[in-house]
């Protein structure tokens, strides 16, 4: 098991794609789905201008770096469809566009931290581009939805994620940096990866 930095090698296509074969890899998957359905019942935590931190970013995010592209992007999809009929949708009707929204947040973080040496700039990168798609494409569903007007909601729902950006980048590297010994002793990451993580 090697670093390939980036997603422009086959060889990091060929890695991604061999995950689902992989029955440790798609246990773990499966363990993140249940972890994301026990953090969705941990109360979130306000900060200020109605911003406010939840938490199932930091299962999605793990399984992302350990799981990679291709297998994320199906975890994605199955954990939103069971966390909604599951937990009840957190009083939000079913709709796809949500599904897409976590499929794809996971697979940005994968293409930042699977199989990556991971950097504060990296998580910091990787949780911007996360947020950003999440006003887009939020605002977009709420439009469809409910006919709100698009730009009033997607400029409040960017504010309140660049609130949040900071305070989620600190705990996904305090989790990384925390979690890295144990994931490279149970070669589910790279051993190259360093368990402390540089700017």
């Amino acid at each position: 098991m090697s670093l390939h930095p980036h997603p422009f090698s086959a060889a990091y296509w060929r890695d991604a794609l061999a995950e689902l074969k992989d029955l440790r890899k798609l246990t773990f998957a499966a363990l993140m789905i249940a972890m994301c359905m026990v953090l969705s019942s941990i109360p979130s935590v306000p900060l200020f201008g109605g911003a406010k931190i939840t938490w199932g970013f930091l299962a999605r995010s793990v399984c992302a770096m350990v799981c990679g592209p291709v297998l994320g992007v199906l975890f994605g999809f199955a954990e939103d469809i069971l966390s909604f009929f599951v937990t009840g949708g957190g009083g939000y009707p079913f709709f796809p566009g949500y599904t897409l929204t976590t499929m794809l947040g996971v697979f940005i973080y994968a293409l930042f931290f699977y199989r990556a040496r991971l950097t504060v700039r990296r998580v910091l990168l990787a949780k911007l581009l996360t947020n950003i798609e999440n006003v887009v494409l939020g605002a977009l569903w709420m439009a469809i939805l409910s006919g709100k007007a698009y730009l009033v909601t997607a400029s409040a729902s960017a504010l309140k994620n660049l609130i949040c950006l900071p305070f989620q980048t600190l705990v996904l590297v305090a989790l990384f940096a925390a979690l890295m010994p144990v994931l490279r002793q149970l070669r589910l990451v790279p051993r190259q990866m360093e368990g402390r993580i540089p700017w």
